[in-house]
C-alpha cells in the first residue's frame, strides 16, 4: 500500500473497530473523492470479552477492505495499558512522519473507556512532538526521518456526546459505514457460542444508540445521518469561505 503515501485523512484508534464505529462514514466519503485514507489501531484488541485476536484480525482486514482504505496499521501496545509515555509517543510520532497525512482523526479526550481517553492524550502530544526537529526518529530502514506535523486534526466521538465543531453528511455512505461496523461480528450483537457473554457493545441497543446519534447530528445540517467532529486547533476562514456552497440545511 505504499505507493498511495503520504496519506490525506490518518485516523487514529484505540482498538480495532473504533475507527468504524465513529468516523467511518467520513473516511468513506473522503475515500469517494479520491483522497488516500488510512487508519492505525494503537492495540490488537487482545483484551475483550468476545472473540480473540486472530478472529479480530480476520474481521478488520474485512472491515478495511470496506472502507478501501489506502493503508492500514497497528502498533501492537497493550490492551488496557496504552500509557502516554515517551517510548510511546516517539512510536505514534514515527507514523505520523512517515505517512506525513494532511489532516489526522484522534478519540475525544473524555470517555467511558480508559484506553479511548489514553489514546487521545497520547496521539494529541505525539503530533506536536512529530513536529520538532530537534526529536529524531528513524524510518524502518534506519534513515532520519524530516520532522512534520499535519496542519489539520479533528476529535471524534465516541462514547460520550460532545457539541459539534462542525457535522459531516454521511447519508450517502450510512449502508457501508454499517457493513464495516457488521464485519466485527465477534463483538456486535453476534452469539458465535455459549461461552461468549453479552458485553455492553454486543447488546443491540448499542449500535441502535450510534444510529440514533447518527440521524440526529444528520438531522441537524439537513441530512439523514452524520458524524461530528470538533477541531484541535483554530481553523482560519477567507472571508468568501463564510458563503460556503450555497446550500443549507432544511
Amino acid at each position: 500500500m505504499s505507493e498511495f503515501l503520504p496519506l490525506d485523512m490518518l485516523a487514529f484508534a484505540p482498538h480495532p473497530d473504533d475507527a468504524e464505529l465513529y468516523c467511518g462514514g467520513t473516511l468513506l466519503l473522503l475515500k469517494r473523492a479520491g483522497r488516500r485514507t488510512g487508519i492505525i489501531d494503537l492495540t490488537r484488541g487482545e483484551l475483550s470479552t468476545r472473540g480473540n485476536p486472530d478472529t479480530r484480525a480476520r474481521e478488520t482486514a474485512e472491515a478495511t477492505r470496506i472502507l478501501q482504505l489506502d493503508y492500514r496499521g497497528n502498533l501492537s501496545l497493550p490492551d488496557g495499558d496504552i500509557a502516554n509515555t515517551w517510548e510511546n509517543r516517539i512510536t505514534v510520532a514515527r507514523e505520523i512522519r512517515r505517512l506525513r497525512p494532511r489532516a489526522v482523526f484522534l478519540p475525544y479526550f473524555r470517555d467511558r473507556h480508559p484506553d479511548h481517553e489514553h489514546t487521545s492524550v497520547l496521539v494529541r502530544e505525539a503530533l506536536f512532538a512529530a513536529g520538532l526537529r530537534k526529536i529524531e526518529t528513524t524510518d524502518e530502514d534506519g534513515l532520519p526521518q524530516e520532522a512534520y506535523r499535519p496542519p489539520r486534526a479533528y476529535y471524534y466521538m465516541l462514547t460520550y456526546e460532545f457539541e459539534p465543531g462542525f457535522t459531516v453528511d454521511i447519508s450517502a455512505v450510512q449502508e457501508e459505514k454499517l457493513a464495516a461496523i457488521r464485519a466485527y461480528a465477534s463483538q456486535f450483537n453476534v452469539r458465535t457460542s455459549d461461552a461468549e457473554p453479552e458485553t455492553y457493545i454486543s447488546r443491540p441497543e448499542f449500535l441502535e444508540s450510534l444510529n440514533g446519534r447518527s440521524r440526529r447530528l444528520g438531522f441537524y445540517v439537513g441530512g439523514e445521518y452524520g458524524e461530528g467532529f470538533i477541531p484541535l486547533q483554530m481553523m482560519r476562514m477567507e472571508p468568501e469561505d463564510m458563503l460556503g456552497n450555497g446550500k443549507m440545511a432544511k
